[in-house]
């Protein structure tokens, strides 16, 4: 006579079983992968050195030791109003305006900021505008992309920044060989930014671990790493019964893939309940300092970097969405410009206060801007569509000057004046303060000599490094 189990409340569901799965799956492959992505990207990390300084290769410039550690992303994926955020240009008339007639006098004498910047205004004196970025792409996918990696669409798919600062900084060794930290040296909060391939021909190990979740909900439940339906105690016991149905290591000893398995597992397992993972709970965090970032997603965004930073993390973009304002444009920046202001404002204070801004580039832009002139017809409603002639960008830390701004725009927004800025140039400045060198060669899966940032033979237009902030 078979035996039948008896039906309890204590049982687990089918469906519990398989998401109980998922979640170990996901943690044990976010672990394998930082492993493998270890032990690889230090190989490519030698190989581009040899590379760079062979002699068919483009000479190595020695650089100035590293003023940067990390950075901080703010990607406002849609495309940002320059003139509404950076730039205002108040006496340009309300076809250009809109309502936003007035500006807000910053802490630096002679420099205004939008007027819904408030909290902005007050810590110009730690940041840098540069007011002259310019690409000439109105199409979001090749402005992203451009914006992102300094070149245009071509044979190759160029690497994002963040991959390019994981590649030559992201996988740091003791002096026994072992990683510094379990936390993924790159990570976008919270969504995948979609518009371009990050990581491009250096692959997956390269590519930046998305959080989902929300960091403003009672428990920011990290995909992958933290489940909403788990408490810590029942995660602990899945683990015992893997640990006990796992007997293939006992039956096959000394082999060092099942050895790499075991080290995975002890890897996620640390993340999902251990000490690394602790970097993602907010709760442990004051009310007045998650109340000074703002309840939001974005505002609590803007501290999870700050945390992700100080356990190791080298580069953290925020992907704030939701700037591709072609209808309404008004009514959506009296939203999301406070949001904005007071979650950057904020970031850029505390990791001042603790003494991390030196070190920590912060980074704010978007793939363009948005068109000067106000679409006032219908069906627009008030929109500003897209606008690559000029945009603007918010640098701060990590080697960049405060209280300064680069570059202008003509009266009402419309073209660069004085100074242009690449991308390139940007994302240039940005690896030599972090001590990568522009010339160097990035990991390539064919050996192939390919430089961190494009050379004038690529064809990209260049107006410089940034030396006035620098």
């Amino acid at each position: 006579m078979t035996q039948r189990l008896p039906a309890h409340r204590g049982m687990l569901h089918r469906r519990q079983i398989v998401h109980g799965g998922a979640i170990n799956a996901a943690g044990l492959m976010m672990a394998s992968h930082l492993i493998s992505a270890h032990r690889v990207a230090a190989a490519d990390t030698v190989a581009a050195k040899s590379a760079a300084t062979s002699p068919d290769a483009t000479p190595v410039r020695s650089l100035d030791a590293a003023k940067a550690k990390a950075v901080i992303q703010i990607w406002l994926a849609g495309g940002p109003p320059h003139t509404d955020t950076f730039d205002p240009k108040p006496d340009s008339g309300s076809d250009f305006t809109g309502p936003f007639t007035t500006t807000s006098a910053t802490n630096v004498t002679g420099v205004h900021v939008g007027q819904l910047l408030s909290e902005l205004s007050q810590v110009a004196d730690k940041y840098s505008l540069i007011r002259s970025v310019t690409h000439g792409v109105n199409g979001h996918e090749t402005a992203s992309y451009l914006t992102q990696t300094g070149r245009m669409p071509g044979r190759l798919v160029y690497p994002a920044a963040g991959a390019v600062v994981t590649a030559f900084k992201g996988f740091p060794e003791t002096e026994s060989g072992a990683e510094e930290t379990l936390i993924p040296p790159y990570i976008v909060l919270t969504s995948p930014q979609g518009r371009f391939s990050e990581a491009g021909f250096m692959g997956i190990k390269y590519k930046p671990f998305a959080t989902g979740g929300d960091p403003n909900a009672a428990r920011f439940a990290v995909e992958g790493i933290i489940s909403p339906h788990l408490s810590k105690e029942q995660q602990l016991e899945r683990r015992r019964l893997l640990r006990e149905m796992n007997s293939l290591g006992n039956l096959i000893p000394d082999r060092p893939d099942l050895s790499l398995a075991a080290q995975s597992r002890q890897h996620a397992y640390d993340l999902i309940v251990g000490d690394a993972g602790k970097v993602f709970d907010l709760n442990t965090e004051s009310d007045d300092i998650r109340s000074r970032y703002g309840r939001t997603k974005f505002g609590q965004s803007c501290l999870a970097a700050r945390r992700l930073i100080e356990s190791g993390c080298k580069f953290v973009t925020i992907n704030h969405g939701g700037w591709d304002t072609h209808k309404d444009h008004f009514p959506a920046m009296r939203r999301k410009l406070p949001e904005l202001d007071r979650g950057l404002a904020t970031l850029i204070a505390d990791l001042d206060d603790r003494g991390m801004l030196d070190s920590t580039i912060v980074w704010c832009i978007g793939e363009f801007g948005r068109t000067p002139k106000v679409a006032s017809e219908s069906p627009w409603n008030g929109g500003r569509h897209h606008f690559g002639a000029v945009f603007s960008s918010l640098v701060a830390g990590g080697g960049f000057r405060g209280g300064h701004v680069v570059g202008a725009s003509d009266a009402r927004g419309e073209t660069v004046q004085d100074r242009p800025v690449y991308p390139g140039d940007l994302i240039g400045t940005m690896y030599e303060l972090l001590g990568i060198d522009p010339e160097a060669s990035l990991p390539h899966p064919m050996g192939e000599f390919v430089r961190a940032t494009p050379g004038a033979d690529e064809g990209m237009k260049s107006g410089g490094r940034l030396d006035e902030i620098t």
